[in-house]
């Protein structure tokens, strides 16, 4: 296994051992404890090429730093306004949506993205 390689696997088991949806700096700041010669760059570097082989998915939330998903399926996400923390949805995609888009505009539809915005429990002082 090359030095690259190392690095990349590092990463991927840093995304994948963590519920949350953490940032390139978080990632980096893990992956440094094992590593402690990797770069900011080699962390981005490899993020990118998880993303382009579809191993992850980067969540583009806009007015914020971009944050890495273990899970590179289609699937929903909640933000908390307060806390800025990102949540995985369990709840089934709706592909209906994209068939009646492209229906009606005549668009090649891939897939969608949909974000649930608010308050998480922890916010909103919620212990149920």
């Amino acid at each position: 296994m090359t030095r690259q390689s190392k690095q990349r696997e590092a990463i991927l088991r840093c995304l994948r051992s963590v519920a949350s949806h953490p940032t390139a700096e978080w990632i980096f700041d893990r992956v440094r404890q094992e590593m402690p010669n990797i770069s900011l760059g080699t962390v981005y570097r490899n993020l990118r090429r998880l993303k382009q082989e579809g191993l992850i998915m980067e969540l583009d939330l806009s007015g914020y730093e971009g944050r890495y998903d273990a899970n590179p399926e289609n699937h929903y996400h909640f933000r908390c306004d307060r806390c800025g923390r990102v949540f995985d949805i369990v709840e089934p995609v709706d592909r209906t949506i994209d068939e009646r888009v492209a229906k009606k505009t005549g668009f090649k539809i891939s897939h969608h993205v949909l974000e649930f915005r608010g308050l998480c429990r922890d916010c909103r002082g919620d212990t149920s």
